[in-house]
C-alpha cells in the first residue's frame, strides 16, 4: 500500500463520525477471516486487544460467532491466534 493510501485509510476511513472504532474493528475482522487473510488478522486481533478496543473476552466471542458464519476450520485457525496473542500480550490464557 502506497503512502498516500494508507494516509487516506487512516485519516478518512478510521476517522468517520458514524462508525466507532470497535464497530470498524470488528467489521475488519470479520471481512477479514471470511477471506482467509490471515497475515493481516493478527494485526488486527492484537491492534484490538492492546488498544483496549475489545477485550479478551470479546474477541473469544467473536471467534464463536464467526465460526457460524466463516466455517469451523477459519474459527479453529481465528481461535488459536486469539489464545497465542492473549497469552502473549497479558502473559497468561484467561480461559
Amino acid at each position: 500500500m502506497d503512502g498516500v493510501a494508507l494516509e487516506r485509510m487512516f485519516s478518512e476511513v478510521w476517522s468517520g463520525e458514524k462508525l466507532t472504532d470497535r464497530d470498524r474493528r470488528l467489521l475488519l475482522l470479520g471481512l477479514l477471516v471470511g477471506d482467509g487473510v490471515d497475515d493481516m488478522i493478527e494485526i488486527q486481533l492484537d491492534a484490538a486487544l492492546r488498544t483496549g478496543t475489545l477485550t479478551p473476552e470479546e474477541l473469544r466471542e467473536v471467534v464463536s460467532f464467526l465460526a457460524h458464519y466463516a466455517g469451523w476450520t477459519r474459527a479453529s485457525r481465528l481461535d488459536a491466534k486469539v489464545e497465542k496473542l492473549i497469552a502473549r500480550v497479558l502473559g497468561t490464557s484467561e480461559r
